[in-house]
């Protein structure tokens, strides 16, 4: 697949989930993390003019010159931009006008794609594209999260379970102690945050090649795992008591029964199915209650090769730091990793949501230990 034609095939992918939208959906943030359908649209169709028709094609015409304030998400470099909080107070401009934004977009795209050889410029095509299918998962999510707190809970689409995946193994795998190879060493495209091939030393570890079931938590929940400080970091007890958390994001119990939120409608809780939608905290104080732990990122690695993943995005416990000599690129692109080292949880893996084609064993996610809107889920390790 060349490059028109997989600049083609990403942007295609956005659209079709989008289309199971219905129009008033678009615009709707009902949470500052989350934002409208519509602005996703929009921010992606604006990174491809931004970055890369205006430095590189000759008398290039903004669509609107007012699109770079709306649509600009954090690049401090490219100038002003509204509040992410505000994102779902543009009733304005149109769905209508994003859609014809993308068209005009692709059209300039798709004919400045015939002619570059700049291997330079390739390179933040492809980021481009990378950037794109991160926000087609966080469309999933984000949409997820408008519609599960929706009074009536309604269907997305009848396919869109997401969350009835189930283990295939049950064994665990044991690791020897050794000192280990880190980081992305391949040829392909991956983000700068991979790169600084490094070594670690691991003492032995064993690892579980299944994840935390619906049930299995479950069994936490019953024996009381919200209401025992012990189990918890001081942060996650602050953080569950402020906001009376007492089951993973999405469960409903309803005449003793739990329920959870799936963008195929409110369906019973599947106790053999992989447990999603648990934070950091969630995941720390579970592994607490089992005598376990979970596993830092470079374990994670080491073991993939023998892991079964891919459908939850897995907690570590490793704090998202910089490689050795990790470096940020100058201007704009230098803020897509970087700035966010600091406060944040390395997750690794990917998760049902991912765009195909989206990821690497040395793929490095990154949330804050309370976010859980994304399809997260546990791995345990001793």
């Amino acid at each position: 697949m060349n490059i028109s034609e997989k600049y083609k095939s990403v942007r295609a992918q956005t659209i079709n989930f989008c289309s199971h939208l219905q129009p008033e959906d678009f615009a709707i943030q009902v949470v500052d993390f989350a934002s409208p359908a519509k602005w996703h649209l929009a921010h992606t169709t604006w990174f491809f003019e931004t970055f890369i028709l205006i430095p590189n094609v000759e008398n290039y015409s903004v669509f609107n010159s007012s699109f770079n304030f709306l649509f600009n998400s954090y690049y401090n470099n490219v100038g002003d931009r509204m509040l992410q909080a505000n994102r779902g107070n543009l009733s304005r401009p149109s769905t209508t006008e994003i859609y014809d934004y993308r068209s005009y977009v692709d059209e300039n795209m798709l004919n400045f794609l015939k002619n570059v050889n700049d291997k330079a410029v390739l390179d933040q095509v492809i980021l481009g594209l990378n950037h794109e299918q991160q926000h087609q998962e966080l469309l999933v999510t984000d949409v997820k999260y408008m519609l599960g707190h929706h009074p009536l809970f309604p269907v997305f689409h009848e396919d869109y379970n997401l969350v009835n995946t189930f283990n295939s193994n049950n064994d665990s795998i044991k690791v020897a102690e050794g000192i280990y190879d880190i980081g992305y060493q391949g040829y392909d495209f991956c983000y700068d945050n991979e790169l600084g091939v490094h070594q670690v030393y691991l003492p032995s570890f064993e690892i579980s090649n299944n994840l935390v079931t619906n049930g299995e938590y479950l069994e936490f929940m019953e024996a009381g795992g919200y209401q025992d400080f012990n189990l918890w970091l001081d942060d996650g007890w602050s953080w569950i008591n402020s906001n009376q958390i007492k089951a993973p994001m999405y469960w409903h119990q309803k005449d003793g029964a739990w329920f959870y939120y799936t963008l195929a409608g409110l369906q019973k809780a599947d106790n053999n199915a992989t447990l999603c939608h648990i934070s950091y905290y969630e995941a720390c104080a579970y592994a607490e209650w089992k005598g376990m732990r979970l596993p830092t990122e470079f374990e994670w690695e080491i073991a993939s090769h023998q892991l079964d993943w891919g459908e939850r995005w897995e907690w570590t416990n490793s704090a998202y730091l910089p490689y050795p000599n990790f470096k940020k690129e100058k201007g704009a692109l230098g803020e897509y990793n970087g700035k966010f080292m600091c406060n944040r949880m390395v997750l690794r893996g990917a998760s049902v949501a991912t765009s195909k084609n989206h990821s690497r064993n040395t793929y490095r996610n990154f949330f804050t230990p309370k976010e859980r809107w994304q399809y997260t889920g546990i791995r345990l390790a001793k």
